[in-house]
């Protein structure tokens, strides 16, 4: 690349959130099943990288990933907040998904503090 880091400035906030077919109250184990509908979030900061469609099916034999959704904004509450409607939004009916999960991590003090670590799910932070 032909910048150096100091040419680089950090400008807004982004999260991602991997909308996966699993169940959490199992262990994340993956929810095969027909996808019988799909409500599909939008607005501003909000992108979404989606791979299904009503009346698929997801199975056990392939990774159980259904989109990849992705908030930004200018600054972190902006971005959690984008986040948070937007998983509000996201309708996925036929399978489980982890879209609960992430609802309760991006309502979480110690998340929306920053205050996050990588045992925090093991631990039961946001259970």
């Amino acid at each position: 690349m032909p910048w150096t880091q100091d040419q680089i400035s950090q400008r807004g906030h982004s999260i991602e959130c991997r909308i996966y077919a699993e169940d959490p109250a199992k262990g994340f184990l993956p929810s095969p099943g027909r996808i019988s509908r799909l409500v599909l979030p939008e607005g501003p900061g909000v992108r979404l990288e989606c791979g299904v469609a009503e009346g698929v099916e997801v199975s056990v034999h392939y990774d159980p990933l259904l989109a990849k959704l992705i908030a930004t904004g200018s600054t972190r509450a902006e971005a959690i907040e984008r986040m948070s409607r937007a998983l509000a939004a996201f309708v996925v009916e036929g399978v489980k998904t982890v879209i609960p999960f992430h609802q309760r991590v991006m309502q979480s003090a110690p998340f929306r503090a920053g205050a996050v670590h990588t045992q925090m799910v093991e631990q039961g932070v946001f259970a």
